[in-house]
């Protein structure tokens, strides 16, 4: 894979990813082909701000776990009403984590 293809990719998807996965995505894709590169970049990343705002406004309603994918906490969410509000204020701090977590998953289980 070209060096300039990776730093580009990089450069994009930087907010992305947590910075402690970036050396490993980094050595990844300097391991793929082009076949997977384009793969890899037409994946649907969340944006971790965009999760953020939704989990700040309608985080009680569970539309921010939904939105990741987490069906069963999204319905636990919304049927406790973001845990009487105390869940809901607990995910505005860990939800951008969550989010590029679930982001580098995404990658690696398409990069093998």
């Amino acid at each position: 894979m070209e060096s300039g293809k990776i730093d580009l990719f990089i450069a994009t998807m930087n907010e992305k990813f947590a910075s402690t996965n970036m050396m490993a995505i980094r050595s990844q894709l300097e391991r793929l082909d082009d076949s997977k590169f384009a793969l890899l970049q037409s994946l649907n990343y969340k944006n971790p701000t965009t999760v953020l705002i939704l989990s700040i406004f309608l985080g009680f309603l569970g539309v921010d776990r939904f939105m990741l994918g987490q069906a069963g906490l999204g319905v636990l969410k919304l049927i406790t009403c973001g845990g009487a509000g105390i869940w809901a204020i607990i995910d505005w701090f860990i939800i951008t984590g969550i989010t590029k977590e679930l982001n580098y998953q995404l990658f690696m289980q398409n990069a093998i």
